[in-house]
């Protein structure tokens, strides 16, 4: 069986949480659950790295505006996550080149990651932080859902983050202006606070 599907739904998963991807198929890897899984994610090391790394995004991606920051900060990091997964996945089952994972595992991320912060932005013009909460819990629960699913359905679990994934890129287009008002009074505000900074200092 191709290793296609498990690529491109690892792919997804990566471009919202890399470091739920990473920590759960080093678990289903260890615990036997999975034998598609490459020894290099069942490391202790990684395992361990990958575990304070997902409680430090849990928390940042729930306060308003710093999830955006750490979005931006993971602009490359989810994309070549995903490319690196695709990529071990291959080279496990030797089913698909390497090359060609990695680029639909990185593609995809790069992808969702699209949408999670575009999303985001479009969040944080809301007055109430709970909607930030509420995003990034669903967010987690589905990327652990959709990848458990993927280890005993992967053709299913590919067809579920595709619909996701199309679904997300339409909401985003829907929200772009929002977004652009977003980019605009952050903008004014940074600007106001160089302003402001001007003013107070003494002169020369």
């Amino acid at each position: 069986m191709s290793v296609l599907p498990l690529v491109f739904t690892s792919g997804w998963a990566s471009g919202i949480n890399a470091y739920a991807v990473v920590l759960l198929l080093g678990i289903f890897g260890a615990t036997g659950l999975s034998d598609d899984v490459p020894e290099s994610f069942q490391r202790p090391e990684i395992l361990i790295t990958a575990g304070v790394l997902f409680l430090c995004e849990a928390v940042a991606d729930k306060i308003p505006y710093v999830d955006s920051v750490w979005d931006s900060v993971h602009t490359v990091i989810r994309p070549a996550a995903g490319a690196w997964v695709g990529a071990l996945l291959a080279g496990q089952s030797g089913s698909l080149s390497d090359l060609a994972a990695g680029a639909i595992g990185g593609s995809t991320a790069l992808a969702s990651h699209t949408v999670k912060a575009g999303t985001r932005m479009a969040i944080n013009t809301s007055p109430e932080p709970f909607s930030n909460f509420v995003m990034s819990t669903a967010e987690d629960l589905g990327v652990a859902g959709i990848l458990t699913f993927a280890m005993f359905h992967p053709e299913a679990a590919a067809i579920i983050a595709g619909v996701l994934l199309l679904a997300g890129l339409l909401a985003l287009f829907f929200l772009i202006s929002r977004i652009r008002r977003f980019l605009r009074r952050r903008a004014q505000r940074r600007e106001e606070k160089r302003l402001a900074e001007r003013v107070g200092q003494p002169p020369d």
